[in-house]
Formats: structure tokens, sequence, C-alpha cells
């Protein structure tokens, strides 16, 4: 899963070598947390969070086949 929001984020960003995902798991739930550099945060989330939705939605649908637990992608400063 890590693999996929790299793919996703590296190409929208100016310094894709600063993107970093860390996986916090629990017993009912994953959450992925991304962090980008400080300039690209803007254009990971993009206007009114329309890119964070469009890379949540893409994570959340392959997690739903990939996990029996629940996904959530956390976009961290």
């Amino acid at each position: 899963m890590e693999q996929l929001i790299e793919t996703i984020v590296k190409p929208l960003v100016d310094y894709p070598e600063a993107v970093r995902i860390e996986k916090d798991e629990n017993t009912n739930r994953v959450v992925y947390k991304l962090s980008v550099h400080p300039s690209d945060t803007g254009k990971v989330i993009g206007k009114q969070g329309r890119v964070a939705k469009a890379v949540r939605s893409v994570v959340y649908s392959a997690a739903g086949n990939y996990h029996k637990k629940k996904t959530y992608l956390d976009i961290v400063d």
C-alpha cells in the first residue's frame, strides 16, 4: 500500500525524495501517515482538497481488497 501511495504522490510534488509514509496499525484499523516537504503540502491537498480526496479514494478502494481493517490516509505537516 505504501508503494501505491508513493506512486501517486511523487509525480505531484517538487521534492519527491521528501515523501515519507508511516504505517500505524491497530487491531481494527490501519492509518497511513503521509508527510511531504512543506512547500509541497498544498500540491498534495489541492484546491478545496480535491487532490487529497482523489488520492484517498484510490487508496481506500485498493485497501478494501487488501486489508480486512478500516484504512485511513492522513496528510501530516
